[in-house]
């Protein structure tokens, strides 16, 4: 999974999880992801900043620059929360890598049926198993609604985007 800040050409920034680049790419291509405030299909990736994480000698890797910024696209928004990593959060990182991927391993991958699948073994349609995909945060929110218990895998820092 993979997360993406994403803008409009109206410049309404929000962000949505996808399987991989790849998938962003093909939905984005044939105009599945839209603005959740104007329903605008024009959408590009917003700039993210890149995290840095030291190496094990010690050493800062060479600062990353930004791109320019693209044409139409909403200035950048206040700087954002940071945190040193302490070693208990280094066993908290580890731990939420291996419930991911006992999560991965243990349930079947839906892709963007998720809510659909959802759907059917709430309402006794189909067997419960363990199932993750992707879904669109309104999608998501509807199942809540629905009191269909659903949650986001974890992000994983590390991931490269």
């Amino acid at each position: 999974m993979i997360k993406y800040a994403l803008v409009c050409d109206k410049g309404h920034e929000f962000e949505s999880w996808f399987a991989d680049s790849a998938a962003y790419d093909k939905q984005r291509k044939r105009k599945l992801v839209a603005c959740p405030v104007c329903d605008s299909v024009k959408v590009d990736k917003a700039i993210m900043t890149p995290r840095l994480i030291a190496t094990k000698k010690g050493k800062r890797p060479a600062p990353v620059e930004a791109p320019a910024p693209v044409a139409n696209q909403a200035p950048a928004g206040p700087p954002a929360p940071v945190a040193m990593i302490s070693p208990q959060e280094v066993e908290f990182r580890a731990k939420l890598k291996e419930l991911r991927d006992h999560l991965v391993k243990n349930a079947e991958n839906v892709g963007a049926k998720f809510p659909e699948e959802a759907r059917k073994m709430h309402y006794g349609e189909t067997d419960h198993r363990s199932i993750y995909g992707v879904a669109t945060p309104q999608e998501a929110k509807d199942l809540l609604d629905e009191g269909i218990e659903c949650h986001p895998l974890p992000a994983l820092p590390d991931e490269k985007n």
